[in-house]
């Protein structure tokens, strides 16, 4: 195996990507990246992670022979050119460092990267955004931040332009309630045709076996399935009884689910995309909407397609919802998908496929946080009695 013939192949791959270096560890092929980070903020990328993780190490992975696979990574921060040269004791400092500390687990320092050293995510993103906002009257959106990632670079933009400076936080229930109304597409007869034409054709093929219907309620709810492949939109799709399934809306990547071939069938599917990377305070806004119209939402607490059929960590967006709108989780435990499609493949395997529709989870009393373990545990449960 010519290890530099697989990293000029992944340098090919994407703009994003500076240099990789490849070693092994333990056995299989460890990847250490140096992102581009200009090229990032010109293309107004402030998910890193998410990019250099599933669309360029895994888009890789897809057709690699299997010991060329690769299996772990490290990126490189972003080397800061200059000192910061402020006063870190400055109250718009301090406020500032207040908030990234109430998101952040290491400590913070101004040339901190917000993704990469204090591991924001979207959500924290979105605060982040509303607080500068509301607190010190600077409005920035993602293409923006995308070039003030480091913490010393955010402040100094803050400082600039501030007209005010009085630390406010929005609560979700005021960060999710938009400020226009929203519309929903709904197509309930499109959603029946796709049922009509996707169960049969699931139960020959695949030998679907369906359980848990029963444990779905008729009022409200979030349906959280695990997440094993491309399959797995169309399979709750085909399993939901069709009552349900008309007032059910499902959450999408753009960059899947917005190509030429799969755009109309969201379209026309009730389901709403997201990108990562922009507008992200409207699109939780759009999925929190058919909530507000006493309508479904499925989303896959993964957040993405298990690369090798085990659980990825779980995103707690759709918990925050169940508490922010009292609404029950459904846990799906979805098992045979990742055979049928497993990532990469373009034809369909005649694997058995399972899915399991468990006792929903009711928000009352718990955080947010015990929701999504309570979620994960009922699946992971659930995994450990097929296997049994």
């Amino acid at each position: 195996m010519d290890l530099g013939q697989i990293e000029a192949k992944i340098l090919a791959l994407s703009p994003f990507v500076r240099h990789i270096s490849l070693t092994r560890r333990n056995g299989a092929l460890h990847a250490v990246v140096t992102p581009d980070f200009k090229a990032l903020a010109q293309a107004q990328i402030i998910n890193i992670e998410n990019q250099i993780r599933w669309y360029v190490l895994e888009i890789y992975n897809f057709d690699a022979p299997k010991d060329a696979k690769i299996r772990s990574h490290e990126i490189i921060k972003p080397a800061h050119a200059k000192e910061f040269s402020f006063d870190t004791e400055e109250p718009l400092y301090l406020s500032l460092l207040d908030f990234l500390a109430s998101h952040a687990k290491e400590k913070i320092t101004p040339s901190s990267h917000l993704e990469l050293d204090l591991g924001f995510d979207s959500l924290d993103f979105v605060t982040l955004l509303l607080f500068v906002e509301e607190s010190f009257g600077v409005k920035l959106d993602e293409a923006a931040l995308a070039s003030l990632l480091v913490v010393g670079d955010l402040y100094l933009h803050i400082r600039t332009h501030a007209t005010c400076q009085a630390a406010k936080q929005k609560s979700w229930r005021e960060i999710l309630e938009p400020k226009k109304p929203i519309g929903l597409r709904y197509s309930p007869f499109i959603m029946f045709l796709y049922k009509t034409l996707l169960y049969p054709f699931f139960r020959l093929y695949f030998r679907l076996e369906l359980r848990g219907r029963d444990n779905i309620p008729n009022t409200p709810c979030i349906i959280a399935p695990s997440h094993q492949s491309m399959l797995d939109g169309f399979l709750i799709e085909a399993t939901l009884p069709y009552g349900i399934l008309k007032r059910t809306f499902f959450l999408a990547f753009e960059l899947v689910f917005g190509t030429k071939l799969l755009k109309p069938v969201a379209d026309n599917g009730q389901t709403i995309l997201i990108n990562q990377d922009k507008n992200l305070l409207y699109a939780l806004q759009k999925t929190a909407q058919p909530l507000r119209e006493d309508a479904n939402i499925v989303i896959f607490p993964e957040g993405a397609r298990t690369r090798d059929g085990n659980l990825l960590e779980f995103r707690p967006f759709f918990a925050i919802l169940a508490k922010e709108f009292n609404v029950p989780v459904v846990p799906v435990l979805i098992d045979g998908s990742f055979e049928a499609l497993p990532p990469g493949k373009r034809f369909f395997r005649p694997k058995k496929i399972h899915v399991h529709y468990l006792e929903p989870i009711f928000p009352e009393g718990l955080r947010v946080e015990e929701i999504v373990k309570r979620t994960r545990e009922a699946i992971e449960e659930d995994i450990v009695t097929r296997i049994a």
